[in-house]
């Protein structure tokens, strides 16, 4: 934990997916048609490629206050890839190269969205340390707790169901990112109106997985050589969802994953927001301690007669017991 505590932590409420093929319907899987079962929580530390602009803010200098950030018209949001030529990938890159900066304009690159944009900026000397700043608040990475969807037998795994996502509701650029495995130790109840979450701890510094991939239904990526699958089962996937009973795998509560009955209320396969199904809490132990879906709980593996149909994304705001899943086909052929 100590290496991560400078990581800004996000909670992300859908469920990851992780795959680097572009495949027909539901062909993703191993030979014989099945994939692991998951519902475990997963701890994540995804790098963004370069210093993202979290904040903005003055410099006080001998010649008064400045700030060379908001001069240059640079924005919060924006990723910071290139200083004077270097190429920035991390926060420390970004420190490096002022440290060794001497003064005077100096030209970046910043990716906003899908542009490139480049800018002349003048860091200011901060008075009281004598370093160059540019006046902005920065982050190389972004880190938080989801639940991991499925796993399949060449190690592939898929989670969240949903986008990571900016501050400003821009699908995040993901370079690269290390899965741990966290333990669920607090859970904040979910109420009318207001989102509850699970809160973890990373268990140790050795990551379990390589995320790759950010795209509308997860994150996707490849579990290390050393994983344990003993204790997983596998099961076969189905498009084929219709409302009725169902049930969740999640954890509330430690490691390892529990059912939960669920009844899924609607069923809507051409849903162009991967919104696929609405379903209804109905287990009163999950209830009673969580109050319904939280934040954390996305990627929570949904299952109805004995088969993978999809995954819990996002909570009912104005009903916590209420939530969407999407389908386990957005999933796989992502």
């Amino acid at each position: 934990m100590q290496k991560l505590k400078n990581k800004i932590v996000l909670v992300f409420i859908a469920a990851l997916v992780l795959c680097a093929l572009v495949v027909s319907p539901l062909s993703a899987t191993a030979e014989d048609g099945k994939v692991y079962l998951g519902g475990m929580p997963a701890g994540f530390t995804l790098g963004i490629g370069g210093a993202q602009v979290v904040g903005i803010c003055d410099v006080l200098t001998e010649n008064g206050v400045q700030s060379p950030a908001k001069q240059a018209e640079v924005c919060v949001g924006d990723i910071i890839v290139n200083f004077g030529g270097v190429r920035i990938e991390s926060a420390a890159d970004m420190d490096g190269v002022l440290a060794s900066f001497s003064g005077g304009e100096v030209q970046i690159t910043v990716e906003r969205g899908v542009e490139k944009i480049k800018t002349q900026i003048f860091p200011a000397k901060d008075m009281a340390s004598g370093k160059y700043k540019l006046g902005v608040l920065i982050r190389d990475s972004v880190s938080g707790i989801g639940t991991v969807t499925f796993i399949r037998k060449d190690r592939r795994f898929g989670s969240l169901g949903h986008a990571v996502a900016s501050a400003g509701g821009e699908l995040l650029k993901v370079e690269q990112g290390d899965i741990y495995n966290c333990s669920i130790v607090n859970v904040v109840k979910g109420e009318r109106g207001k989102a509850g979450e699970l809160k973890g701890l990373f268990i140790n510094d050795k990551k379990i997985a390589t995320a790759d991939k950010n795209c509308a239904t997860g994150i996707f990526g490849t579990v290390e050589n050393d994983y344990d699958f003993s204790s997983l089962t596998a099961v076969e996937i189905c498009d084929d969802a219709e409302p009725g009973r169902a049930v969740i795998y999640a954890t509330v509560d430690g490691i390892a994953p529990k059912e939960y009955t669920v009844s899924i209320i609607k069923v809507d396969k051409g849903n162009k927001q991967n919104k696929n199904f609405v379903i209804k809490i109905t287990d009163k132990s999950l209830l009673n301690a969580t109050g319904g879906i939280v934040q954390g709980m996305s990627g929570s593996p949904i299952v109805q007669n004995g088969k993978l149909i999809g995954a819990v994304t996002h909570v009912f705001l104005n009903d916590p017991t209420r939530g969407y899943g999407t389908s386990i086909s957005n999933m796989i052929n992502e």
